[in-house]
């Protein structure tokens, strides 16, 4: 008897001429799988989107706080830079020897199995996703509000429908058709890299004037005790996450062996000189204290150095929220689209739009959930607990790098790194996972605790066989899949037809 999803899929309806046809235009030519759209530029856009989020505008403050000079600071900045290009060049061997969207879950799944895999996917959706995206959104709308309320906080209310309308419009123009989310994300990447560099070419007018009184000493006072020194190699390496964006939608990307690590290539320099030259500006302009007393650095900056034309920079703030939303929208549906594809989540999020070829379920649970989180009133505190979770992840997928060139050496690997890379960034990792467990123990428990509640989801849900799960669970899988089928237009992707055995066997 076929799955209750295909009845719904194959469903035939009659044409004008009386000739039967199928809903999921199997007799059309055209594969019904998502198109490959993200050009090289596309690409970039992603990473440099995504990497350079509001963190540069608003509070760079945290290496400069530990490191306690300009010059260690600028030494650290320079060093987060370096490992992660080390990390991103794991990716990029990953990226184009396992052609899957779905970055570190589809690594871990195909190095560790499913088990691992599933509580990565499950820590993404219950808490790192939602809580990242609520975030940036809320971020989005208290600068956009900010100019009405120059002198008072901002109605908690009026921050929070903006902040949902910006998820559901960018949620929405994802839905419609990809090109038109990289076209946002070209558009605003480009904005607020202007914007940036107006900042640095503030900076560098200043330096050119002689105005160098702050850097005539840089390393004195520097901090000395190795635990200063690793928090603030630490604050750098997180304002340097983002890197990872592309391959979360690698089958997406036109001739992925070539763009990926091109777009990849190009990125990390990019967000690395910018965001030195950036802080150079800062530290020209601005003293210490003045840095580390600042909500938002780069508004008192414009507010000392760009007179009238200050308002530039809480505008550039949320275009550069705008873009990151943008960008972690795109990742985060195209993980949950692969996780339930591999059978990890629900078939209906596994499904995408017949005419659109976008994973319109997918993006509209991720908007949900994100909404679902703006109702949370300390939302900020949630993306403490997940830091721990991040890390791990990251570093187990580049050590599946290292176990997948023992298990499988004859693989196809068109970029093939030195093991020197991989080992690096997995001690790194490794450094990442510790220090929030240091510093921060009970907020990285509770995030442990958090990835550890998907266990009796996964016995349930993917352990075990499936005509021994609960029925509930059977009956509400197959009439969701069927409603939303119907509802959204959607269909299995071709993809997912031809992975349906292999999926079935290993569970």
């Amino acid at each position: 008897m076929p799955a209750p999803w295909r009845i719904c899929c194959n469903k035939k309806s009659k044409t004008k001429n009386g000739k039967a046809e199928t809903d999921n235009m199997a007799e059309k030519s055209e594969k019904m799988q998502m198109k490959k759209e993200i050009t090289l530029l596309n690409g970039v856009s992603l990473i440099v989107g995504n990497m350079i989020g509001s963190g540069i505008f608003v509070s760079p403050r945290g290496v400069l706080m530990y490191s306690a000079s300009y010059g260690l600071s600028l030494v650290i900045w320079a060093l987060g830079g370096m490992f992660s290009l080390f990390g991103a060049l794991c990716y990029a061997e990953l990226g184009t020897s396992i052609v899957k969207s779905g970055a570190s879950y589809a690594y871990i799944l195909e190095a560790f199995g499913a088990f691992v895999a599933f509580i990565r996917l499950w820590s993404s959706l219950l808490i790192i996703e939602p809580t990242t995206q609520a975030v940036i959104a809320i971020t989005f709308a208290n600068y956009i509000v900010q100019p009405i309320f120059p002198h008072c906080e901002p109605p908690y209310d009026a921050v929070r429908l903006i902040a949902a309308a910006c998820i559901c419009s960018l949620t929405f123009i994802n839905c419609v058709n990809v090109k038109w989310g990289t076209r946002v994300q070209d558009i605003f990447t480009y904005a607020k890299v202007m914007a940036l560099i107006l900042v640095i070419s503030v900076g560098l007018y200043k330096i050119g004037k002689g105005e160098t009184e702050n850097l005539r000493a840089p390393f004195e006072g520097s901090a000395t005790n190795p635990g200063m020194i690793a928090l603030a190699l630490y604050s750098a390496l997180f304002s340097y996450s983002g890197w990872d964006t592309l391959n979360y939608v690698t089958e997406e990307m036109q001739n992925p062996e070539r763009n990926l690590p091109l777009s990849i290539a190009i990125s990390m320099p990019i967000v690395t000189i910018i965001y030195l030259l950036t802080n150079i500006a800062y530290y020209v302009v601005l003293d210490m204290s003045a840095i580390l007393t600042s909500d938002a650095v780069a508004v008192t900056f414009g507010g000392e150095t760009l007179s009238y034309a200050k308002w530039i920079i809480p505008i550039a703030v949320a275009m550069s929220c705008y873009s990151g939303l943008n960008s972690s929208i795109i990742a985060a549906s195209r993980l949950f689209y692969v996780g339930a594809r591999e059978g990890h989540l629900p078939d209906s999020l596994s499904l995408i739009h017949i005419k659109c070829f976008t994973p319109v379920p997918a993006l509209l649970f991720n908007g949900l959930m994100t909404l679902l989180y703006l109702l949370v009133e300390d939302v900020f505190l949630l993306i403490n607990y997940y830091c721990f979770n991040y890390w791990l992840f990251v570093g187990l997928s580049i050590a599946g790098l290292i176990y997948l060139r023992y298990t499988q050496p004859r693989r196809p690997r068109p970029i093939k790194l030195n093991l020197f890379f991989p080992i690096v960034y997995c001690l790194c990792s490794l450094f990442l996972v510790i220090v929030p467990l240091y510093s921060d123990t009970i907020n990285s428990l509770i995030g442990v605790g958090i990835a550890l509640s998907g266990i009796p989801a996964y016995y349930l849900g993917v352990y075990l066989p499936f005509d021994k799960r609960p029925k509930c669970l059977q009956w509400l899988s197959a009439t969701t899949t069927k409603y939303v089928q119907m509802l959204f237009y959607c269909a299995l992707s071709d993809l997912d037809i031809d992975m349906e055995p292999t999926a079935a066997k290993s569970k």
